[in-house]
């Protein structure tokens, strides 16, 4: 493993590096926590160590790590079935479309359709590393999240 990450989005550019570090994570729908009244949503991931990956490690390990958005005026979701918390989801990437300044929607997108919008006040995004997975995908159910096997 390498370093723990914390990284900090307040722009397009720099929202696009989280979407790098967080592409193909997994988690459970339950792992998404909507606080309305707090504007902020925060999702629990179990992500790639891209880092290794970038260091010539066959088979990377995986970070528990949690994403974060502040300022979120309104988070809707689709093809997600947010009543069923068991339920896997796999993280594709997270794209920013700028509105009114400095307001804007990030989209992130889900396998299989899925995704969840959010209308931002303001870009304030934020990707931690919380440490090592050392449960490891298949101790999750995470391992195959379309059920297709090899």
């Amino acid at each position: 493993m390498t370093g723990l990450l914390k990284l900090i989005a307040l722009d397009a550019d720099d929202l696009a590096v989280i979407s790098a570090h967080v592409q193909d994570a997994r988690m459970h729908a339950g792992d998404i926590i909507w606080r309305q009244h707090e504007k902020r949503l925060v999702l629990g991931l179990s992500r790639p160590d891209w880092d290794q990956t970038l260091a010539g490690e066959t088979v990377p390990g995986r970070l528990i790590a949690a994403l974060r958005f502040d300022r979120v005026l309104a988070c809707k979701s689709r093809n997600i079935d947010l009543d069923t918390p068991g339920a896997i989801l796999e993280l594709l990437g997270i794209e920013f479309y700028p509105g009114r300044a400095p307001g804007g929607t990030a989209l992130l997108m889900f396998r299989n359709g899925g995704a969840l919008r959010l209308d931002l006040e303001c870009l304030e995004c934020e990707l931690t590393d919380l440490g090592p997975d050392d449960l490891g995908p298949d101790d999750l159910g995470l391992s195959d999240p379309d059920g297709a096997g090899p």
